[in-house]
């Protein structure tokens, strides 16, 4: 058997096999199933996490997934990432012929075949974007949001080299190698932590002899923090949330209320004024968000209804109330659920679905409506100046 792209290290009487594995090569599956085979360990390591082994593991859990439940626990943006993830995924298997992550489900039946415990050494994606959302800023979050959306609408193919880079780098790496470039502080969760993460988990796994199966690109890390101890509890800490967000979400609305009630007062015309301002800048950019995901006509009524109101209130979202609308008038079917992973191939597949669709509802209304939270707080303000 071929020692290419495996590591053998020997620490405290016990022997690591790392196998660098590319995440969309046939060729990874077919060495990680004879390694361990031959080897026959007492744990192998996947470079996955308790969500992805299942979502892996079950290829229907779209199946079971209630969208109403995604709405009320304001998941729907994480989704709606997610889905953005697959849909690049999907674009890379349907142009080479390559199923992404097949090396980790050998390894998932390797272990099995051998009797071996296998060991899930991921880091919690959520944490991971958890630790990377805390880490890039306000800009930065804009241009990360811009880029995974983008890619939804991307029809650009991928070059064969651009493949070849692909195949020393792991899924998330790989979507987000752009942005890596732009903000190095990104390296730091997504790479530098899992790296220690993933080998402590490593040095962890019970028995003499541990296979890791993981992406080639954390296998330079993992030999150099393998040496050391890690805290899994201080990595998978989730960032504490700043204050100053709630500071300026209450601050906003009881500006423009304390804005408007003094206008009134003073001038009870230039109140009435800012009021429907403040209503038709809410509620039509909430409402355009709604139709431009192809809501139903009640869904872009409620958005321009309650734009205004939840605007002044930092704990409601018009999307959310515009997306449990169209998914009570459009209620999703079970074939939507199943052909989910399909359609988010596409634009018109994520427009199609009626999933998807009411996750764009909820997120471009939403969108509609900050946006129309600062252009009619502006005028708001303008015509407070002009009556003082």
């Amino acid at each position: 058997m071929t020692e290419e792209n495996i590591t053998r290290m020997h620490i405290n009487n016990k022997e690591y096999i790392l196998i660098g594995t590319a995440h969309v090569s046939k060729h990874s599956a077919e060495q990680v199933k004879a390694v361990i085979e031959e080897e026959r360990p007492d744990s192998v390591c996947i470079e996955l996490d308790e969500q992805r082994y299942q979502s892996v593991k079950d290829g229907n859990s779209w199946k079971d997934m209630d969208i109403f439940k995604v709405i009320k626990d304001k998941k729907a943006s994480l989704l709606l990432m997610n889905l953005a993830i697959s849909s690049f995924q999907k674009k890379m298997a349907k142009q080479f012929g390559i199923n992404p992550g097949q090396e980790m489900i050998q390894g998932m039946e390797s272990a099995q075949a051998v009797d071996a415990e296998l060991v899930l050494a991921d880091r919690n994606i959520q944490i991971t974007f958890a630790r990377i959302w805390s880490s890039i800023g306000l800009k930065g979050k804009a241009i990360l949001l811009a880029q995974v959306i983008a890619s939804i609408f991307s029809r650009e193919t991928i070059s064969e080299e651009e493949l070849e880079r692909m195949k020393n780098q792991d899924t998330i790496h790989t979507i987000l190698q752009e942005f890596t470039d732009s903000f190095p502080k990104l390296k730091k969760p997504l790479i530098d932590e899992r790296d220690q993460y993933l080998a402590q988990k490593i040095k962890e796994a019970s028995g003499d002899k541990i296979v890791a199966v993981l992406g080639a690109a954390h296998v330079p890390g993992i030999k150099e923090q393998i040496k050391q101890d890690h805290d899994l509890h201080t990595l998978a800490e989730v960032p504490p949330k700043s204050n100053i967000p709630k500071i300026i979400g209450w601050s906003i609305p009881v500006l423009i209320l304390a804005i408007i009630v003094y206008t009134f007062m003073a001038n009870p015309q230039a109140g009435w004024e800012q009021t429907l301002s403040w209503i038709i800048w809410n509620g039509s950019l909430s409402a355009i968000g709604a139709l431009i995901a192809m809501g139903h006509p009640l869904t872009i009524l409620t958005a321009f209804v309650v734009a205004p109101i939840t605007s002044l209130n930092p704990l409601l979202a018009a999307g959310w109330f515009a997306g449990f609308v169209q998914a009570y008038i459009r209620r999703p079917h079970v074939r939507d659920f199943e052909t989910l992973s399909e359609d988010v191939f596409s634009v018109k597949g994520f427009w199609k679905n009626k999933v998807t669709r009411v996750l764009l509802i909820i997120v471009l209304a939403n969108l509609g409506s900050s946006l129309g939270t600062f252009i009619g707080g502006v005028d708001v303000i303008r015509v407070f100046l002009e009556n003082l």
